[in-house]
């Protein structure tokens, strides 16, 4: 065990587990610390259980849209074998990460680290001073829990995946991804699910489309959602959390759920002490190149506060260990990231919203809306809707939104073209794909309605 390394990464996560590989396969003696398991977030109690949990939520429609096509199905649902099945998956997913760090050298430590000076990371349990060229902060978020009498009582993305059993009700209040995301899970279980949310409509800075699809989606899954209300207190009500609402309204609940956020994991990690920067916010300030304003310490990931989206930890961490270790300066493009929401409607979207492109300059809008095949012998009247933004005339795609199955999978393609700066010609040259949803995309013929000096005409 050794005091001293060309680099000490603060955090096991994804960010900080690409940038520790990277830099020990350039020679660099590295070493690790995470206090709790190796793989953060994403894969312990994050993207990957939260995707598992989805897959098992759809099972219910798919049940009920195969009758119509001749199958009759007869299912129940078994919370804990769920439970115990995504804790293998993750602790196999766990075993793979610590393969792949121990395989290049580097050298995971199970403790707290503590930042105590431009080149010193303490050890909160060892007691002991690592030395190290340089410090990488990649410690992430925590859920926020609001100020609020009772707010103990609530769950959030960390304890959600691991309840004892299913709760007849949950409120969750936020209205965000992971507002949107659970509440898809529970109602597809089967649970009564209410959505409460201070604004006006869901996922804020989404296309506005997008927003109420996604909003009729839910409702149509029996998802109630309460707007422009907060709660204000809760408090147990017998087996049951009574939750007293800013209106004044009182109600209870089998659990509650705050989706409200996520804060940097910042606190008492000795940053401030060292002299490094934090936002107004309490995210690491850091440059295009990940660096602090001390210049032997950087950070990645969602501590910075840039895109809380574990492929961007990633390449933020392959960046830095290529900046700093194999003289090879890369900047991560934050400019044109794909995302997706795992929801009932499932959400995938890149580049601008209508909103938002307006405001640069003319444009072009094509827009879709159609019933999915695989509903065509069903009751189920949801509707796809896929929207292409262009510079007017046929020029630059700016931004690609969409609503319905398949749409997460549908967009990470499109960010190939798109991060090759593809027109609308380019997306005309391609040949349509049928029967698809996708080959909505390639064959618009003309726009649905077009913004001329931030004027909309038509539609």
């Amino acid at each position: 065990m050794s005091n001293s390394y060309d680099l000490v990464v603060i955090g096991a996560g994804s960010g900080g587990v690409r940038a520790a590989r990277m830099a020990a396969s350039y020679g660099a003696r590295v070493a690790i610390i995470e206090e709790f398991r190796v793989g953060g977030t994403c894969v312990i109690r994050g993207c990957v259980p939260k995707k598992l949990y989805v897959y098992a939520s759809r099972f219910h429609e798919m049940f009920d849209v195969a009758a119509s096509f001749g199958w009759q199905v007869e299912a129940r649902f078994d919370w804990p074998t769920l439970v115990a099945n995504k804790e293998k998956e993750i602790t196999r997913l766990e075993s793979a990460y610590v393969a792949n760090l121990e395989k290049p050298g580097v050298e995971i430590i199970r403790d707290r680290g503590v930042v105590a000076g431009p080149n010193t990371v303490h050890l909160v349990g060892q007691d002991r001073d690592l030395s190290a060229r340089y410090i990488l902060v990649a410690t992430g978020g925590r859920p926020f829990l609001p100020p609020i009498p009772g707010a103990e009582l609530a769950i959030t993305s960390n304890e959600v995946f691991d309840l004892p059993a299913l709760p007849h009700s949950i409120l969750i209040e936020g209205g965000g991804y992971i507002a949107v995301e659970f509440a898809t899970v529970f109602a597809g279980l089967g649970v009564h699910t209410t959505i409460i949310y201070r604004g006006d409509c869901l996922l804020r800075g989404f296309d506005d489309d997008m927003r109420r699809g996604l909003e009729a989606g839910l409702i149509d899954r029996g998802v109630k959602i309460i707007y422009q209300t907060t709660i204000a207190s809760l408090a147990r009500d017998g087996a049951d959390i009574s939750a007293r609402f800013s209106d004044g309204v009182t109600a209870p609940y089998g659990a509650v759920m705050f989706a409200t956020g996520r804060s940097p994991n910042v606190d008492g990690l000795g940053l401030e002490q060292a002299g490094v920067e934090l936002a107004p916010n309490g995210t690491v300030a850091v440059d295009a190149f990940s660096q602090t304003s001390v210049p032997s310490i950087y950070a990645v990931g969602d501590v910075t506060g840039r895109a809380a989206l574990t492929p961007v930890a990633i390449r933020e961490g392959w960046y830095f260990a290529e900046t700093v270790f194999n003289n090879n300066p890369m900047a991560v493009d934050h400019s044109q990231i794909p995302t997706a929401v795992f929801s009932e409607p499932e959400i995938g979207v890149i580049g601008l919203t209508e909103a938002e492109a307006a405001t640069h300059e003319d444009i072009d809008v094509y827009l879709s809306r159609f019933r999915p095949m695989i509903n065509s012998l069903s009751s189920h009247t949801e509707r796809m809707i896929l929207k292409l933004i262009t510079e007017k005339d046929g020029g630059k795609v700016l931004g690609v939104h969409i609503l319905g199955h398949g749409a997460a999978e549908m967009i990470q393609l499109i960010a190939i073209p798109m991060g090759m700066g593809a027109t609308k010609a380019d997306f005309d040259r391609a040949m349509a794909l049928h029967p698809s949803a996708a080959e909505e995309l390639v064959t618009f013929k003309s726009p649905t309605y077009i913004y001329r000096q931030g004027h909309k005409i038509g539609g």
